[in-house]
């Protein structure tokens, strides 16, 4: 089973399975997802917080009011919606399904259920006397009628003593679940059966064999925009220069290393239902590259350059009907008025300009702040890399929450 790159948030309630969500959280690694944790505070009396902290490598979300960390608290349920491929909740207590049920948000579970834009899983595990109440039936059924994907218990020894149906099924078959909604909501995604190409990473320009032009760009923003364009069922080939972070092999992947490598693989995809322009290209390049190594004694003081093809200026002259063309922008001034420009010169349906003087924006960050321009649209996003690449498509796509 794999599921890497995917981001799962597990919450855990107040039953005596908790302590099986530990297993459950381990599986969903091993499987390549990345997990967070949110627990009711009466699942905390069963297994601590720091248990579920210590394997996810994060915070775990308990309250949705934290006096010891206030200004990272209250807006975690959605950020944390936002950022899930798909909710489980494994155990489900009767209490919990209830409160899902009937919209109540008095802790973070249940504020991140009302805020979550991806599936939500729940596998109810009660004593079988509670499972088989008509209240529960009842609330059962309404989960279902809300789009809410239930998980059915497993029959065997309760903490009761006694035998009967309510207990957490096993890790495996959870993943099982897991796995087939994910290809469901990949399936119905606005992006489905699309050909995506997303670039990505900084263009080197050799001057020799050891020295050349470049810039800082780390490759996340585009890569976390392939993610996004794939996990909203596009068929994804991500062109990527030198680049250091992680590299996903969930879709087709071509390497490039000057803007002329760039600009042929360009023209071999330059068909793909939706390009996406993310690279940060070098404009000019050395008039001459030396073979071998250029010695200090030999080197001249002026370096002859020459513009490299505007890549995004050729594809959007050559667009074809339907075709979205999604450019990026990179400013230290007049932000809005240098895109806009752009925009236009370049005939392009969309551009995400982001400001490089800003706190925490641009190259080499996890996160960023993009002003997204369509030709009579803007909308600014801010907040982590991978997050915002999906509100970016979600909006131009007008993509609706799943559930």
């Amino acid at each position: 089973m794999d599921l890497s790159g995917k981001n799962i948030l597990l919450g855990v309630t107040g039953g005596i399975a908790a302590y099986k969500s530990a297993y459950l959280l381990r599986e969903y690694q091993k499987a390549g997802a990345e997990l967070r944790v949110t627990m009711t505070p009466s699942a905390t009396r069963f297994v601590g917080a720091e248990t579920f902290s210590t394997l996810s490598r994060h915070d775990v979300a308990v309250e949705v009011f934290n006096d010891t960390n206030p200004s990272k608290s209250w807006t975690k349920h959605i950020h944390w919606g936002e950022w899930a491929d798909l909710f489980v909740i494994a155990p489900c207590t009767a209490n919990t399904l209830s409160k899902l049920v009937h919209g109540q948000a008095d802790n973070m579970l249940t504020s991140v259920a009302l805020a979550a834009r991806c599936p939500l899983l729940l596998c109810p595990t009660m004593d079988a006397e509670m499972i088989h109440h008509p209240a529960v039936r009842r609330n059962l059924k309404m989960a279902e009628e809300y789009g809410f994907h239930l998980l059915q218990p497993e029959s065997g020894y309760l903490a009761s003593g006694l035998e009967g149906t309510g207990r957490l099924p096993e890790p495996e078959e959870i993943l099982k679940k897991t796995v087939t909604l994910l290809k469901q909501q990949r399936a119905k995604g606005p992006l489905s059966k699309k050909k995506v190409v997303v670039t990505a990473g900084p263009t080197r320009e050799f001057l020799d064999p050891v020295r050349f032009i470049s810039n800082p760009s780390s490759g996340k923003m585009g890569i976390a925009m392939a993610e996004a364009a794939h996990s909203m069922g596009g068929e994804v080939t991500l062109l990527h220069g030198p680049v250091e972070s992680p590299l996903p092999d969930r879709f087709r992947r071509e390497s490039f290393e000057s803007a002329d490598d760039l600009f042929r693989l360009a023209q071999k995809h330059a068909k793909a239902d939706i390009v996406i322009m993310s690279a940060a290209v070098s404009d000019y390049k050395p008039v001459e590259r030396n073979s071998r190594k250029t010695k200090k004694k030999d080197a001249e003081t002026t370096l002859r350059l020459e513009p490299n093809p505007d890549i995004l200026a050729l594809l959007g002259k050559n667009k074809r009907d339907g075709q979205i063309l999604i450019g990026f922008a990179m400013e230290t001034d007049n932000l809005e008025n240098n895109a806009l420009e752009k925009l236009k010169k370049k005939n392009l349906d969309w551009i995400c300009a982001n400001n490089l003087t800003g706190d925490g924006t641009g190259f080499e960050h996890d996160t960023n702040q993009i002003l997204l321009l369509g030709k009579n649209d803007r909308k600014t996003f801010q907040g982590e890399k991978k997050i915002i690449s999906r509100q970016i498509l979600e909006y131009i796509f007008k993509e609706k929450p799943k559930r």
